[in-house]
């Protein structure tokens, strides 16, 4: 679904030359669970911002479903970010004194969608994620960890094949991260491909395959040995 070919990522900070990514090279298959680490400065942020078409490579090319998005204008890559594209991040990014069915809706009136199906299509995507008698509350009203699955449903809700979460259990407990684990775990299993940044180690292992970046560059790249099970 995802292949990045010799990726480099190149920013000029005043005289200084910053060499976010060097040349990397990674596919991603449909129905895949990645996780990608690595400390600051490792790469990561940028790579994800290539993958979710929020960016584009200094040079090598990034193909999302065999299409190198580098010839898509800003339109069409918003389009692509809206149809097949859902975002999670840390810090949740709803939309406060907005209820949650409202927060939810959003990307659906961004599409153009009538108000009654959006709302059909939200209610459905907020109960997916154990949220539907939370549908009236606004953001300040839930926990952290309530709030990421409102952020979650939003992300579903236009039913995108492919999740890009960036560091989704940073801010939570051990309860709340179980709980957004199992969340995306069942999606996986749904089909969907997810690809999670986070520098848990435990929060990795959830995944199917862990890749570790370092100054730019792939340093690890490899397969879990045995998926654990949230629900234990």
């Amino acid at each position: 679904m995802l292949s990045v070919e010799g990726v480099t990522k190149t920013y000029r900070m005043g005289d200084v030359t910053v060499r976010a990514l060097r040349g990397v090279t990674l596919q991603v298959q449909r129905g895949d669970f990645v996780a990608v680490m690595g400390s600051s400065g490792s790469g990561k942020s940028t790579l994800m911002n290539i993958l979710g078409c929020l960016d584009v490579p200094t040079s090598g090319r990034y193909l999302l479903d065999g299409i190198d998005v580098s010839s898509y204008g800003d339109d069409d890559l918003a389009d692509i970010r809206n149809r097949k594209i859902g975002f999670i991040f840390q810090s949740f990014n709803l939309v406060p004194r907005t209820r949650t069915i409202a927060n939810v809706e959003l990307p659906l009136a961004y599409a153009g969608m009538g108000r009654v199906q959006r709302r059909k299509r939200a209610v459905a995507a907020l109960e997916s994620v154990g949220m539907g008698n939370r549908i009236e509350h606004l953001p300040s009203e839930l926990s952290g960890g309530q709030q990421q699955r409102v952020a979650v449903a939003r992300a579903i809700v236009t039913n995108p094949p492919l999740i890009l979460a960036d560091e989704p259990t940073g801010n939570l407990d051990s309860r709340s991260t179980d709980d957004v684990l199992r969340i995306f775990s069942d999606l996986n299993a749904e089909g969907r491909t997810i690809v999670m940044i986070t520098h848990e180690p435990d929060v990795a292992e959830r995944a199917k395959r862990v890749i570790r970046l370092t100054d730019g560059r792939v340093v690890e790249d490899r397969r879990v040995a045995a998926v654990r099970d949230v629900r234990a």
